[in-house]
């Protein structure tokens, strides 16, 4: 099989470096072209540190993406110019930036998604089943941990969860949201979802949905050990996306899920 020319951007970022790291062990990639922002007089496993521009990219089939919204849109600018495809692992967008990615997708393949876990992604879909099933005489509420440097709480991945939860209720997210706990020992159900938050240690991650009628319990968790997991999870997703048409994709529909 011949190799897919990759280049990453953000490279010195902590997803950069880690997507760096992964490729060198995955034989289906060959790093091509790495990139920050800024100009830097610098090269990682002998390839130069170049900024953003249309003759650095020209010989890369796929870009990763885990930078800032700014830098996303300068590169698929390019990548549009170019016809190549771009994985986005990048978070932070506005509505309006949301849909320029749909209309930039419309002309080259690009996957976008705020996990690249293939783990936290299928917590996602079943969260939505689990909500949907379960119904108005259930309870949720989700709980997580993370390493005691992570400031902004509940994180990215639990706000996704709950909005798993309300995709399940078929609600509108932001009308859900309840009360945001930091570093409680117990926590209460609501009307509402209640999300407690932990900061401890150098904890990579860890997530949990549960569901309780007064009865019974159910839960759903997720338990990240390596941070390679994210970067694995990207580069899985570069491969599926080699054969897609233009189009805005997303982790569920590489994971097959309705």
């Amino acid at each position: 099989m011949k190799k897919i020319n990759l280049a990453v951007t953000g490279c010195l970022g902590r997803m950069g470096q880690q997507i760096i790291k992964s490729v060198k062990l995955d034989k289906n990639f060959k790093l091509t072209t790495i990139t920050e922002n800024k100009k830097i007089n610098k090269k990682i496993n002998g390839i130069r540190i170049n900024q953003n521009t249309e003759r650095v990219f020209k010989n890369t089939s796929l870009i990763i993406d885990f930078t800032i919204p700014k830098c996303t849109f300068q590169i698929l600018k390019i990548a549009v110019k170019l016809k190549k495809r771009v994985v986005i692992g990048t978070t932070g967008f506005t509505k309006k930036e949301e849909n320029l990615i749909k209309k930039y997708s419309k002309k080259i393949p690009i996957l976008k998604a705020g996990n690249m876990s293939l783990g936290v992604n299928l917590l996602m879909y079943l969260t939505e089943i689990a909500s949907n099933s379960l119904g108005k005489n259930f309870l949720s509420k989700i709980y997580e941990v993370h390493h005691k440097h992570k400031k902004d709480y509940p994180s990215g991945t639990a706000l996704m969860l709950g909005k798993g939860i309300a995709v399940g209720k078929n609600r509108n997210f932001y009308n859900l949201i309840g009360k945001k706990y930091l570093n409680k020992k117990t926590f209460p159900y609501g009307n509402k979802i209640n999300f407690n938050s932990i900061r401890k240690g150098e904890i990579i991650g860890e997530h949990e949905v549960t569901f309780s009628s007064g009865k019974e319990i159910v839960t759903l968790n997720h338990e990240a050990f390596d941070r390679a997991l994210y970067s694995e999870g990207a580069l899985f997703a570069a491969k599926w996306l080699m054969n897609k048409k233009a189009g805005l994709y997303s982790m569920r529909d590489l994971m097959n899920f309705k």
